[in-house]
């Protein structure tokens, strides 16, 4: 199983190259990053996930947004999957016995269903209203979210406008990581920024 760091980056082209994106998150002391590169081929995300790769930190977690056939190819951690995106039985068939799947849900009923999947941790939000997706979906909240990890047995990533100030609640309701986005990659400098959040994260 997945060992979830507090912290969950994702290195999103909305705010520049996925790869440089990533090498700042990792200088910042992020442990685990996902790299999100939706608009381009396979050829090029495989190059850029080798990229990060050589230079992601000893231990530290790649997951390729969408593609297992990729994330396989380059011998990341793991894919994650969204809800249009190829089922987790499939994916499984594609990765090695020892890459993770993650798999983005925004309800109950998707939350219960991706943890009787062959998951390995399950993403659930918007928690807060988040202008970084496109058609995220209706705010779930703190309630729905600390339902949902409630009733379910797999470590659960919280995504979706999360901020510092609004981390701690996050974890109150049982979440084991929480993703961020824009809070991370809108500022001048990501690195120091990473810090603010993995220091504030020491808890």
């Amino acid at each position: 199983m997945i060992r979830l760091p507090r912290l969950y980056a994702v290195a999103d082209e909305a705010f520049g190259d996925p790869v440089q994106l990533a090498k700042a998150l990792f200088d910042g002391g992020a442990m685990l990053v996902q790299i999100r590169h939706k608009s381009t081929g396979a050829g090029v995300l495989i190059r850029g996930v080798d990229e990060v790769l050589k230079f992601a930190p000893r231990n530290a977690q790649v997951i390729v947004n969408d593609r297992p056939d990729v994330a396989r190819v380059a011998g990341a951690t793991g894919v994650h999957l969204g809800q249009g995106d190829l089922p987790a039985c499939l994916a499984r068939r594609v990765l090695t016995k020892d890459q993770v799947i993650g798999c983005s849900t925004h309800s109950l009923a998707q939350a219960l269903d991706a943890d009787t999947a062959p998951t390995d941790y399950i993403a659930v939000g918007p928690v807060f209203a988040t202008s970084t997706k496109q058609n995220a979906g209706p705010v779930i909240g703190l309630e729905r979210l600390r339902e949902i990890c409630s009733r379910v047995c797999k470590p659960v990533v919280a995504i979706g406008g999360i901020t510092l100030d609004s981390a701690r609640e996050v974890f109150k309701c049982g979440a084991t990581s929480v993703a961020v986005i824009g809070d991370l990659l809108k500022h001048e400098n990501v690195a120091d920024r990473t810090r603010d959040w993995v220091r504030h994260l020491e808890f």
